[in-house]
């Protein structure tokens, strides 16, 4: 899978649980962490090594990212583990690129990207006794 031009600026990675579809405007959901350091590294490198695969239709996608650079946004992927497709949008990514693109979201760097992006959902603290 290829990672739209500048990715190699993400400093930092914000994980989102998507509530709606995504938009013309964007990744639309609560923000759940933000990764730094090693984890973007990680990220990147999962979702530069997710497999092509053939698109299917449903695409309601449950996961998302914002990257940021010290500039400012840089891409946002919208991820959809069901129908295997993915959605990029933002400044650097070419329109041509704009699109739902097939992943294969059975393929172990999907299924460790899936885990972590789970570890990020927090159950509710027990009060205190």
């Amino acid at each position: 899978m290829l990672l739209p031009p500048g990715h190699e600026r993400t400093e930092l990675i914000e994980v989102v649980r998507l509530t709606g579809e995504m938009l013309a405007g964007g990744v639309v959901g609560d923000s759940l962490d933000v990764w730094a350091a090693d984890e973007v590294r990680q990220a990147l490198a999962l979702i530069a090594d997710l497999p092509d695969q053939d698109m299917h239709r449903c695409f309601f996608p449950g996961w998302g990212i914002r990257a940021h650079g010290t500039d400012g946004p840089l891409f946002e992927i919208a991820f959809c583990f069901q129908c295997h497709n993915l959605m990029m949008r933002g400044p650097t990514v070419p329109a041509e690129r704009q699109r739902l693109t097939g992943f294969d979201a059975d393929s172990p760097p999907s299924q460790e990207l899936l885990r972590m992006f789970r570890a990020c959902e927090r159950a509710p603290q027990d009060p205190p006794p």
